[in-house]
């Protein structure tokens, strides 16, 4: 060692957290991108890795396996649902609160159609479907739609209406052709649906 060189410092351990929780951020963020493009199946782990930037083994380091990894996802979505869905809010705020979420995310409702039409393992699936059942209940019960629209049948009709622009990009289009992507298309199909709502709740 010479008189001017310095004695290397080994990392700080907040630095290392900081490392590791970038690294596992970036994975599963890849991995969004990975199971939304090709579905769990056709997912690999490598790809995964190389589009984070990391060594494949820190998805087993830090997740267990591709299949914790994919269900650390789903945990992730359905924990920004359940700030969604608060059962005090009126119907047409919640549908707007999704519907923000699904042009913000997309990639979360391509991970959806995915498992659906590929029959995935019921194992890798987090569903939210009994919360939501219980929401619209309490929101007909407050006469926020009409008390013979059965609230599982109401719940598909929604799902279907906020995804569509992300699942059926190429079928969604609004006054003189616009198209998903656009924040004149985004603020056409918000107020549509709230439209929708409205006259709902007006029956």
């Amino acid at each position: 060692m010479t008189a001017t060189s310095r004695p290397r410092r080994s990392p700080d351990p907040q630095d290392r957290r900081r490392d590791a929780e970038r690294s596992r951020q970036a994975l599963l963020s890849a991995a969004l991108d990975e199971f939304s493009e090709k579905g769990f199946d056709g997912a690999r782990i490598q790809d995964i890795a190389a589009r984070a930037g990391v060594n494949k083994q820190l998805i087993a380091y830090y997740f267990g396996g591709k299949e914790n990894l994919y269900r650390e996802i789903q945990r992730n979505w359905q924990q920004r649902e359940a700030a969604m869905t608060d059962p005090a809010l009126p119907l047409k705020q919640v549908a707007d609160r999704y519907l923000a979420a699904g042009f913000a995310e997309p990639r979360a409702a391509r991970l959806m159609a995915w498992h659906g039409l590929t029959g995935g393992d019921p194992e890798l699936n987090i569903d939210s479907a009994d919360t939501d059942l219980d929401n619209l209940r309490r929101a007909r019960d407050r006469g926020e739609f009409p008390a013979e629209l059965d609230p599982e049948f109401l719940r598909t009709a929604l799902l279907a209406i906020v995804s569509a622009p992300v699942i059926f990009p190429q079928a969604a289009q609004g006054p003189g052709g616009i198209r998903p992507g656009s924040p004149e298309f985004e603020n056409w199909y918000r107020d549509q649906l709230r439209t929708l709502l409205g006259r709902l709740a007006a029956e």
